[in-house]
């Protein structure tokens, strides 16, 4: 759907001082009807990359080539993409309903077809009983929601979402998640950036991962936890007063009247066994694996 090419930005604000090497030659690519998510700390990059995606600035050298199903130029293009920044601005003085009216028509959609989408987008966001209420009165979620909802509402085909779920409450980022969810499902290809690594791991299928300037990791999210599994096993059983012979790493209570046994990988077989032969209960086996927040910050800090 988009290709970065060899990227690279250098803000310069001064002759006596070095250029700032915002991107160093970066390359990635995001499939078509994929869900990507795009990590790095601060000052890594990300924003710079979705800037230069949407136009907003030119790279130093590079090339950014757009598929050619979301059009033939420039125009055509970003017709086809929907694009929520970090810090939208919303005019305080105008009422929900306006406010979509507004972006329908920048959008190249008529008023009828903008009325046509507002009834079913604003009950989907939850945003029916306050389209007739000044943005000024929204909360921070409200505001988030009603921004998603003109993002999508000219139906794009390629979504770019920057920091989506900041500064919202569990509750907020849960319902959007799903809503992301939902609208890939539909068959839209979305890039978002975020600072909350959990949400990348929860519901996508690839990751960018960028640091201070330079590409770390493009690919499919799975692959990556696996490369980085330990040794090592859990069993969980239900809770028993049972002694384990076999040599364990690790022995803790969870909840659900679960007790968590890790061992290493050459003797996991031999506590199944001992866990069948004394007529005990398995609840669960799974290999231990770093969430992708550890791997993040690990690679961070290397």
């Amino acid at each position: 759907m988009l290709s970065w090419e060899s990227i690279t930005k250098k803000f310069s604000s001064d002759l006596l001082v070095a250029p700032f090497v915002a991107l160093d030659d970066v390359s990635f690519t995001v499939p078509e009807g994929s869900m990507v998510g795009f990590i790095g700390a601060n000052g890594a990059g990300k924003t710079t990359c979705l800037k230069i995606a949407l136009d907003f600035i030119r790279p130093t050298k590079g090339t950014v080539t757009y598929s050619a199903r979301l059009g033939k130029t420039r125009k055509e293009i970003f017709k086809h993409i929907g694009f929520l920044p970090e810090r939208p601005y919303y005019y305080p003085h105008l009422k929900g309903q306006d406010f979509i009216l507004f972006m329908g028509e920048l959008s190249g959609m008529t008023r009828a077809q903008v009325k046509e989408r507002i009834p079913s987008l604003a009950q989907r966001f939850r945003l029916d009983h306050a389209l007739h209420r000044e943005l000024k009165t929204y909360s921070k979620g409200m505001l988030q929601r009603i921004g998603f909802l003109v993002t999508i509402l000219h139906s794009p085909q390629f979504i770019i979402l920057d920091e989506p779920l900041s500064g919202l409450d569990p509750v907020g980022r849960k319902e959007l998640k799903d809503i992301i969810v939902e609208i890939h499902r539909e068959g839209k290809t979305v890039f978002f950036s975020s600072h909350i690594v959990s949400d990348v791991e929860e519901i996508c299928d690839r990751v960018v991962f960028l640091r201070q300037g330079k590409l770390i990791y493009d690919g499919q999210v799975q692959p990556l936890l696996q490369s980085h599994a330990r040794p090592a096993w859990r069993v969980s059983i239900f809770k028993t007063n049972v002694s384990i012979d076999c040599p364990l790493l690790s022995r803790s209570s969870l909840s659900g009247g679960v007790d968590s046994l890790e061992v290493s990988s050459e003797l996991k077989d031999r506590l199944l066994q001992e866990i069948v032969s004394k007529d005990l209960s398995v609840a669960g086996v799974e290999q231990l694996k770093p969430h992708l927040e550890e791997i993040f910050y690990q690679t961070g800090k290397s």
